[in-house]
């Protein structure tokens, strides 16, 4: 079924039934993992993937697979997009649509502040390639508009920005970018999944999430996607697919399309904790700041209202005494929560940045770029990923690891 065909349902029955059904061999229920990497033509057939005439749906793995299509058809109907292409990680899936869509003498305009693996390709590798980018907060239209310019092809916002939630008007970046001839507006949509936002709904032309994070949900299987129009799609299939090769394991397209089924739920009860320990930790006397999309005190909440449907489940605190010495601590007393990198898994996550290491590392900000930043991150932050465990369970743990 095509995407539009699931219009008529709502976000919990997309999230169940999109791309599944019941077999019509076996009559099972659930579906299957096909993990053949070759599929039977039907007559004699083209050998290269640009001639798939005799061919019926399927090939060869790298360019499609039945597992791969069915989660592929559910992101496309959970985001109201033609079409998804899902890849082995969100890496190879940004790489995939950088690379598929600029060319040698293209310009892009990228949010300052986003996923480290993000903001380091476009900064190291796409120069080398002969793609100029201009990073720009984004959540200014004026530094977008200022920063767009006649070879200007992309637009990638992230939203909430990684690691410091930092937000961007969708529809107002949108509608600068066709003022201005921008052919691409992105959107990272990883932070809120499409439970919080969809972006193409607010005139974007592309979403890009990690299944990795809330769409997977469970921590066990590395994903990416991007959804937009069927033809842009089409032609990224070839490219990208095919001659990139980052696909998706039909294994872990099962694994993500099990933990798609609860997203709604899961996103309730996220957003829920989320709510309860950002109050809790703005209460804290150890804790300086807290940002949460959720929290009148972020300083676009109004947007956030406007924009999200769900306030996520990730949630940044500043310390009084220095970060390190307090994630030490956390590292010997957590026990509910887990002292680790990622996000948007059933347990909880939590993780030290500091503001020093990530610019010289990753962002590499001027000085009126860096104080934005900090406006946020101050020396440093803890990006906490809150999980779907009893609250009062996550808040002891965490009171217990700030305690000096």
């Amino acid at each position: 079924m095509a995407a539009g065909g699931y219009q008529g349902w709502g976000l919990a029955t997309r999230a169940v039934h999109a791309g599944e059904g019941v077999d019509p061999v076996t009559r099972a229920s659930s579906p299957s993992i096909v993990l053949s990497a070759t599929f039977a033509p039907t007559e004699v057939a083209g050998f290269s993937a640009r001639n798939r005439a005799g061919y019926e749906g399927y090939v060869y793995a790298r360019l499609s697979n039945p597992t791969v299509h069915a989660l592929e058809e559910k992101l496309a109907a959970l985001e109201g997009g033609e079409r998804a292409l899902a890849f082995a990680s969100g890496m190879a899936a940004s790489h995939a649509l950088l690379a598929g869509r600029l060319s040698a003498g293209d310009h892009l305009v990228i949010s300052d502040t986003n996923y480290v693996g993000t903001a380091e390709l476009v900064r190291d590798s796409l120069p080398r390639w002969g793609i100029s980018v201009t990073p720009v907060d984004t959540s200014d239209p004026a530094r977008i508009a200022a920063a767009i310019g006649p070879a200007t092809r992309m637009l990638w916002i992230e939203t909430p920005a990684n690691p410091i939630l930092r937000l961007a008007d969708i529809a107002a970046c949108a509608a600068l970018a066709r003022e201005r001839g921008v052919r691409d507006v992105v959107v990272d949509s990883t932070f809120a999944s499409p439970l919080a936002t969809r972006p193409l709904e607010l005139g974007a032309d592309f979403v890009v999430h990690s299944l990795t994070k809330y769409i997977g949900g469970h921590g066990d299987a590395m994903g990416g996607a991007v959804i937009g129009r069927a033809e842009a799609l089409g032609a990224l299939n070839l490219e990208a697919s095919v001659h990139y090769g980052g696909v998706l394991s039909p294994f872990n397209a099962w694994l993500i399309l099990r933990g798609a089924a609860t997203l709604p739920l899961r996103m309730r009860a996220h957003q829920e904790n989320a709510l309860e320990l950002a109050r809790a930790l703005e209460a804290h006397p150890a804790v300086k700041r807290v940002h949460y999309p959720g929290l009148a005190s972020h300083p676009q909440h109004a947007l956030a209202r406007r924009q999200m449907a769900n306030f996520s489940g990730m949630l940044t605190f500043q310390t009084h005494e220095p970060g390190e010495a307090v994630a030490k601590r956390m590292i010997e007393r957590l026990r509910v929560i887990h002292y680790a990198v990622s996000l948007g898994h059933q347990r909880s996550l939590l993780y030290w940045i500091p503001t020093a290491a990530v610019m010289a590392s990753t962002f590499r900000l001027d000085a009126p770029a860096e104080a934005a930043y900090r406006a946020f991150a101050g020396e440093g932050v803890f990006r906490f990923s809150v999980g779907i465990e009893d609250a009062a369970d996550i808040a002891a743990d965490l009171a217990g690891a700030l305690a000096g």
